[in-house]
């Protein structure tokens, strides 16, 4: 696999304008509204930090991946939700505020999360051991797309509310629509060697997919946690940072090859994730008269 400037380079900038999007529709009050519900926080980040890794094991051993691949998927299920997850929760009407706590803590958590969890792959399906270096200026780097446009969107809604509620439907349209440019682009530049990952590691990396967004939203829906914080973790859990993968495989395990299943993963997931994203916006919708029935009873 051959590094692309379009996702090491484009991609990254253009996340972080869509979460400059996403910062128009906050407030502090979303943060502090997140605070005082712990349950939710505490399910994202037992289902990224316990549940998917596990899941990600068991897929390598029952589809027989090769070591390399193998430890690949591991590292995906490693690597925290992007900004990709909080769009497609803004889309979808999640709680947007939940997806942002969750992927700075679980971006702060990959420094210890993902050494250890790749080292452990790396000796069992490799058979040799391995130590990876804290990448903590990758993670400062994660934090910053995420964060620094978010809170430049969020003054400008404090600031300028009228301005900011202009923008918000058309930037969330441009927004989906830039995403997909961008994908479409890196799938184009990567052509020649998509037939073989697909063939290789498709089926894992779907069936993983699919797991996590499973998981990510029965699990808060059996805490009894509400649609939006239930979608949410989903898109959180469902939604990772492929692009943290592969620089995680390229730069630091100096492995490219590990880096094929959040490749594949990262062209698969803008597909399901738009489908389960359209489920979930018929559920909130539906979910909400009832809501509003419970309040005025």
């Amino acid at each position: 696999m051959q590094p692309s400037p379009l996702l090491t380079v484009v991609l990254p900038i253009a996340l972080a304008v869509i979460m400059l999007g996403l910062g128009l529709a906050l407030t502090w009050a979303d943060f502090q509204r997140v605070a005082r519900y712990p349950r939710a926080v505490t399910a994202g980040l037992l289902v990224q930090s316990l549940v998917l890794p596990a899941v990600a094991f068991g897929l390598a051993h029952a589809l027989a991946l090769s070591p390399e691949l193998a430890v690949g998927l591991v590292l995906l299920s490693a690597s925290p939700g992007g900004p990709t997850a909080n769009l497609y929760s803004h889309l979808a009407g999640g709680d947007v505020a939940l997806n942002l706590t969750l992927t700075a803590i679980n971006s702060l958590l990959a420094i210890v999360s993902v050494p250890l969890l790749v080292g452990l792959a790396m000796a069992h399906f490799m058979a040799k051991e391995a130590a990876i270096p804290l990448q903590f200026g990758k993670v400062v780097s994660v934090l910053a797309v995420v964060l620094v446009p978010v809170a430049l969107g969020m003054l400008l809604r404090k600031n300028r509310p009228q301005i900011a509620q202009r923008l918000d439907k058309p930037v969330k349209i441009a927004s989906a629509l830039f995403l997909v440019l961008v994908i479409v682009g890196a799938a184009w530049q990567q052509r020649d060697g998509l037939a073989d990952w697909f063939g290789k590691v498709g089926p894992a990396t779907l069936l993983f997919n699919l797991a996590s967004l499973g998981i990510g939203y029965a699990l808060p829906r059996l805490m009894r946690l509400d649609e939006k914080q239930s979608a949410a973790i989903a898109f959180e859990i469902g939604i990772h940072n492929g692009t943290m993968a592969i620089a995680v495989a390229g730069s630091v395990l100096g492995n490219l090859n590990l880096a094929i299943p959040a490749a594949v993963y990262s062209l698969i997931m803008y597909f399901t994730g738009a489908a389960f994203a359209a489920w979930v916006k018929t559920r909130t919708r539906a979910a909400a008269p009832e809501a509003v029935a419970q309040a005025v009873g």
